[in-house]
């Protein structure tokens, strides 16, 4: 064959059109153009996704989120560079059924787990707490089923490794529901215990989390964060979903001696009130942000949370990874540890008011102009994944999560069809918390409590604290409202408290009443020992302090 002239042009036309497709190619398997207006131009494909779920941290207890007292840098910057949801919400007042949801994009009524595992009692077998409730809690699904699709499955279906540290809180190795059989590739720390079972310092006591002898007394949130790290750096070049779960700031609360010392004294120049509870309906409530351990524990996570952004930074992928802030319910003002307080919302963790399931909810997504906007549409941890698997250009699967909408219009500054949000938690919590069920629409709040079968109405608009209940003069919205609850929650299944037959009244009013005498004076004592300049936990504040020759 002669290598004519023509054939010499039309062969450099052919492999300059070669290289041309195959830089093309190239280019669009790392970035896609978008023309939304406040987007920018280059937008990754398959973006890393960070999501951070802090345990029990409550809604007004970060500074950026209005507290005064407590100091979360690092948690604030999320916030400033991304989109806050001012009316975010957990799935469920306590923590397994809002994880669930978190994992799974459906309500606590639909996947069945609607108390947190642990909680045995039951029916007939509630009695054996002594509580002496009108309402016998029912049965419910004790750990996350393999049925579901996860969303971490649904991220490994399309290439992405999969990571886990921290808290799970839905099943263990017995019953086959620990990360790994839920699409996560790596799983540190997470097993079926609700809160630090060796405390917060090394060694932890915990079955997945090595305990190495040059860690001795750190502190475990931030040994979360630097598996988290170490999983980062070992993926960089991968498409990856961490998830890091921390155990803070749940109890047991601790903290080292410096960060108490530093919280007492701010609290003492903020001004130290003689009095720091007041009765809720059934257990006495923190009244202020006054407790220094519980800040130094806070400041512990934030100071974690720093160093995994900063790995971020460092390994130039800032810019392309999906950073998600949340928490599964709301901050403890009563039960557990009585940590904190809410400052304009009422109650709080396994309450059924505001406090109880109103969170931090921050999404930061590098490539769409966001810089601290603020969107009050409501929204609820079943909308993360939809909202991750469309931030990151991945096929949503409506099958699994049946609850869920993508929140990435309202991130592009685009708008959702207004929806009623749901809850039921048909179980006394530990917090004082009321067997309900509730419906958010719009500015309307109902809760409905099923041992008298009321229900209380608040206009969230103009009484964010709940105090003004205007069932009475809003009839038709109520009964509308309630017809539409009990008519979803029908259709979910689901299961309810029952009548005990045998309910003694008298013995349920002395019950209260003890919490009144009893556990009201006990916390005020606890809290002013702790605020004490010479107070002191244990000789080595709780495993924090480790001498030199360790």
């Amino acid at each position: 064959m002669k290598c004519t002239k023509a054939n010499i042009i039309f062969q450099k036309i052919f492999f300059l059109s070669i290289i041309f497709f195959l830089v093309s190619c190239n280019s669009t398997s790392k970035t896609k153009t978008e023309t939304v207006e406040n987007t920018e131009t280059e937008i990754p494909v398959k973006p890393n996704v960070l999501f951070i779920l802090v345990d029990d941290l409550g809604y007004a207890d970060l500074g950026v989120m209005g507290s005064k007292y407590y100091e979360t840098p690092n948690i604030d910057n999320i916030a400033k560079a991304g989109t806050v949801f001012t009316d975010g919400y957990a799935a469920c007042t306590v923590c397994s059924p809002s994880r669930a949801s978190l994992m799974t994009g459906q309500y606590p009524a639909r996947h069945g787990i609607t108390q947190f595992e642990g909680q045995r009692n039951s029916g007939q077998s509630w009695k054996e707490r002594k509580r002496y409730t009108k309402l016998l809690p029912p049965e419910y699904r004790d750990h996350l089923d393999t049925s579901s699709t996860t969303l971490a499955e649904a991220f490994k279906e399309n290439g992405y490794a999969t990571f886990f540290a921290g808290k799970w809180h839905l099943g263990g190795k017995e019953q086959g529901s620990l990360p790994t059989d839920h699409g996560f590739d790596v799983n540190i720390g997470g097993n079926d215990a609700g809160g630090p079972s060796g405390g917060y310092f090394s060694p932890y006591k915990n079955p997945n989390l090595p305990n190495l002898p040059e860690e001795k007394g750190l502190n475990l949130s931030m040994k979360l964060a630097n598996e988290t790290s170490n999983f980062i750096k070992q993926n960089k070049d991968k498409h990856f979903l961490a998830y890091l779960s921390f155990y803070a700031v749940h109890s047991g609360i601790q903290t080292t001696k410096e960060k108490w010392t530093k919280y007492r004294n701010k609290a003492e120049e903020m001004g130290i009130h003689e009095e720091g509870f007041e009765m809720e309906r059934v257990l006495p409530a923190r009244k202020y942000q006054d407790n220094p351990v519980y800040a130094g524990l806070i400041e512990h996570v934030d100071e974690a949370i720093g160093t995994v952004m900063q790995t971020l930074k460092e390994l130039g992928l800032d810019k392309n990874t999906i950073v998600v802030f949340t928490s599964d319910n709301g901050g403890v003002t009563s039960g557990d540890n009585f940590s904190t307080n809410q400052l304009t919302l009422r109650g709080g963790k396994g309450y059924q008011w505001e406090g109880g399931i109103r969170i931090p909810y921050f999404i930061d997504v590098p490539w769409i102009k966001q810089n601290g906007g603020s969107i009050n549409v409501p929204v609820s941890g079943v909308d993360l994944y939809p909202t991750l698997l469309d931030l990151s250009g991945l096929p949503l699967k409506p099958e699994a999560h049946k609850d869920g909408v993508s929140l990435k219009p309202l991130l592009l500054g685009d708008h959702i069809a207004e929806r009623p949000l749901y809850w039921h938690y048909p179980h006394y919590g530990n917090q004082g918390g009321e067997p309900s069920s509730i419906i958010r629409k719009g500015k309307w709040k109902l809760i409905y409590y099923w041992e008298n079968l009321n229900a209380e109405l608040y206009n969230l608009e103009t009484d964010l604290g709940e105090r003004n209940d205007v069932a009475e003069s809003n009839p038709e919205i109520t009964l509308q409202m309630k017809t539409q609850l009990l008519d979803w929650l029908k259709s979910m299944d689901t299961h309810y408290a029952e009548v005990d037959p045998l309910w003694d009244k008298a013995a349920r009013e002395k019950w209260l009443e003890k919490q009144r005498t009893n556990s009201l004076p006990g916390q005020e004592r606890q809290r002013k020992n702790m605020l004490s300049p010479d107070w002191q936990p244990n000789k080595d504040w709780w495993g924090s302090e480790v001498s030199a020759d360790k």
